[in-house]
């Protein structure tokens, strides 16, 4: 039988919908019994402090609504994002209507005794988030941060060439400096290989306390800032015949038709070419003037509260506590007509509950929006790209060159579920030889003679100077089921640091809070330019935090890795990539570096974490050194190694043993991380007593803090000291006494004492030396960069 999903009996039936969901979602704010209200509301029926927000969920529920019609009518595989910060009743009301939050929670059937159960649990102790949040059915996007929603649906929808993201923007949202780049994201979908966002821009007219700055803006403004964006707007002033239902349904359904045709018209002409024919496409963008708080109370003691802030939270004051006010609470409900909506034991009736979509066409049964259908990333051979050397630091290399080798194989081998991310950097950072395999992927104009590496079709996607964009499409590509990793100045992580903790929120509670989530690809970023690094930038682009802030979080998803040279950061790498449910953060170098490190050790310091490398330490493995000399970081290793020769050399019976650290977090007490040391082999490594010189390429309070619940507090710490200028790179680590000379005066004091007290002032004087030199010369003295490792232990 044909449908016409256009027909005033199909749009009854939405409309039927939209009061069933708005029902449910006014109810879970205010009530924990008695949700169909078949009895006189009592004091126990009524939450004790009713928490939501209320604002944008009527008119979501209406789109959402819609979007059901849509699917159905045109057999989409569509699937939902609720940019808007609040309001997690609508993706929680919608599923249980169409039966998915059943599905997945068994405990919460679709009758009255389940409908109890989930007004109870909604923002209540115990219970589900006020807002989009892993457990809640058909998200990928945590709606407890603002302004991600068009970075996640771009990358979501990435190599999934039949997907749309339908991505409802609230006007607040629409504020954020990460959703006005998000707008950008229309730049690099290939309307060939990849799928298609719908924007939904929802304009209500209120934030917190304020109007919002788009909904003031006229049409033919909006139409201008749109249009010179690269999108097509569609206009839907639902506003304007807000009181007529009907009339609302009808124009709404006729928008939102249109623009699924102008996605459909889009990419049926650009897949009449190749990928790498494709031009950028003009998506529509779905302007929907809706009212805050619609269909809620209109006003509140003379005070108007629907169409703008006071609609936001709880609109009414009534709980528990406060029931002089029920009647108009009871008013509200039944506004929504419930009898007509569920039958006898609670369930939707089926004339209404048939218009959903079926099984995973629904939104919140999409694959996609729970890590898709995973693909597991091809790792290829890394060994293939090891460096082999016979002496330690006998050769120079540049380690992120040498892994842009191996991320080069890796392009190869995942040809369509694996993406380099990052904001203008990809060469910066020397991971260069990945474009002699692919390019960066690029729909906007061209300028062949002058463009580099730029096609419709790559694989690198860094043309943007974003790093919210960068972060946020890798997320919504890792939350879909696939790999890659972003590369960034360290500093510049920290941009978006608050971005990666709700993505670490998302996995944690992704496996505490429910039992149907899959596992995700790991999260990888690749922190390179780093403080050390920054001489010809200077003190604005240090900042080593980003190792301090991942640290804090749950151990179980946080890993962190110092490689010191190119094959241990192959060997990190080669772990990152096949790592699930984990952020990996790895620091490295992209400057000419001496090598140090086998690939045999390379793989040890990855498997341990940490290694006591004999061939750098003057005291066998079994015997008790008088100093620990341990680094973690590129230029810690090279420096401390570099300290261990003068102090050598000065000191030739001190027996010194030396640690290189990959996997910091390693070293943590078990009482603090699963999988850190025990006591007996912290003690084993750094002993009980002895001086440990630790050179950290981060701040020295997170070294402290490791070291707190240990035996040994005989410990120096030279990290990063938030000292930087433009300068040579040597002085840079002289600047946090990271460097050889301060390390080497350090380590003799501590354990010679009085005895060092010549060569502490020799060390005085050769820094002294380097300050005015490098003020004359502009460049590191020749003891600094004609140094060579020298085997100590002959």
């Amino acid at each position: 039988m044909t449908v016409d999903y256009n027909s005033k009996a199909y749009l009854d039936k939405v409309d039927a919908w939209w009061r069933a969901a708005n029902y449910i979602s006014a109810a879970q704010m205010y009530l924990k019994d008695n949700p169909l209200l078949k009895r006189e509301v009592v004091e126990n029926d009524l939450k004790a402090h009713p928490i939501g927000h209320w604002g944008t969920v009527p008119g979501q529920n209406f789109i959402y609504a819609h979007l059901n019609r849509t699917i159905n009518k045109y057999d989409l595989d569509m699937f939902y994002i609720e940019g808007p910060g609040h309001g997690g009743q609508v993706m929680v009301s919608n599923s249980y209507l169409d039966g998915s939050y059943t599905e997945l929670n068994p405990n919460i059937p679709q009758n009255e005794e389940g409908f109890k159960h989930l007004c109870k649990i909604f923002s209540f102790p115990g219970g589900i988030a006020s807002h989009a949040a892993p457990e809640t059915p058909g998200s990928i996007h945590e709606g407890g941060e603002l302004g991600y929603a068009l970075s996640h649906a771009a990358g979501a929808v990435l190599d999934n060439p039949d997907v749309i993201a339908a991505t409802v923007i609230g006007d607040g949202e629409g504020e954020t400096g990460p959703l006005m780049a998000g707008w950008l994201s229309n730049t690099f979908l290939n309307p060939v290989n990849d799928g298609a966002i719908l924007p939904i821009f929802y304009l209500n007219g209120g934030k917190i306390h304020n109007p919002t700055i788009f909904e003031r803006k006229t049409d033919e403004e909006l139409a201008l800032f749109f249009e010179g964006l690269g999108w097509k707007p569609i206009f839907a002033n639902v506003t304007a015949i807000s009181e007529d239902h009907e009339a609302a349904h009808a124009l709404f359904a006729e928008k939102l038709d249109e623009a699924i045709e102008e996605i459909k018209k889009v990419q049926a002409e650009a897949r009449k070419g190749s990928a790498e024919e494709a031009t950028q496409p003009v998506y529509p963008v779905l302007i929907a003037r809706i009212p805050k708080g619609w269909t809620g109370p209109k006003a509140w003691e003379g005070t108007p509260i629907e169409g703008g802030f006071r609609a936001h939270q709880v609109p009414i004051p009534v709980d528990a506590h406060h029931m002089e006010h029920v009647d108009a609470l009871l008013s509200w409900l039944e506004s929504y007509r419930p009898a007509e909506l569920f039958d006898e034991t609670g369930k939707l009736v089926p004339e209404i509950a048939e218009i959903a979509p079926k099984g995973d066409r629904r939104m919140a049964m999409n694959p996609i929006t729970n890590a898709g259908v995973i693909k597991p990333m091809n790792t290829a051979d890394w060994k293939k790209h090891a460096l082999q050397f016979n002496t330690p630091g006998e050769i120079m290399a540049q380690d992120m060159i040498e892994f842009g080798k191996y991320a080069a194989d890796l392009v190869d081998a995942n040809p369509d579920n694996f993406r380099i991310f990052g904001p203008d950097e990809t060469k910066s950072n020397r991971l260069q030889e990945v474009f002699t395999r692919t390019s960066r992927q690029w729909l906007g104009r061209m300028k062949p003679d002058y463009d580099e590496a730029l096609s419709p079709a790559g694989r690198v996607i860094d043309s943007q100077l974003s790093e919210h964009q960068a972060e946020g499409m890798l997320e919504g590509y890792v939350l879909t089921g696939r790999h890659g990793f972003f590369a960034s100045y360290e500093s510049f992580l920290r941009v978006v640091d608050s971005m990666i903790t709700q993505h670490f929120k998302w996995l944690r509670k992704s496996k505490t809070h429910t039992t149907w989530r899959k596992n995700y690809p790991a999260l990888n970023l690749i922190a390179t330019s780093t403080v050390f690094q920054q001489d010809h930038n200077g003190y604005t682009h240090q900042d080593p935090g980003i190792l301090t802030h991942l640290a804090e979080k749950t151990p179980e998803y946080i890993r962190e890795y110092l490689p010191a040279d190119t094959n241990s950061l192959l060997a990190v790498m080669d772990e990152a990539f096949k790592a699930e449910d984990m952020i990996n953060l790895i620091v490295s170098s992209k400057h000419p570096r001496p090598q140090f490190y086998s690939a045999a050790e390379a793989e040890e310091l990855v498997r341990e974490g940490y290694k006591v490398i004999d061939w750098a330490s003057t005291v066998s493995a079994d015997e008790e050194p008088d100093l620990v000399i341990a680094a973690a970081g590129t230029e810690p290793n090279l420096e401390a190694l570099a300290a261990i020769t003068i102090l050598h050399k000065a000191f030739p019976e001190l027996k010194i043993r030396f640690v290189n650290v990959v996997d910091i977090l390693k070293l943590r007490h078990p009482s603090v991380d699963a999988r850190g040391l025990s006591d007996e082999e912290f003690d084993k490594v750094f002993t009980t007593d002895k001086p440990v010189i630790f050179a950290f390429h981060g701040y020295e309070g997170m070294i402290r803090d490791i070291f707190f619940n240990r035996h040994n507090h005989n410990l120096r710490v030279h990290g990063y000291r938030e000292n930087g200028d433009i300068t040579t790179p040597f002085d840079m680590r002289v600047m946090s006494e990271l460097d050889r000379f301060h390390l080497a005066q350090d380590a003799a004091n501590a354990a010679l004492g009085e005895a060092a007290s010549a060569f502490a002032a020799k060390m005085d004087e050769t820094i002294a030396f380097h300050h005015d030199y490098i003020r004359e010369n502009g460049d590191d003295i020749p003891e600094v960069q004609n140094w060579k490792w020298e085997n100590v232990n002959k």
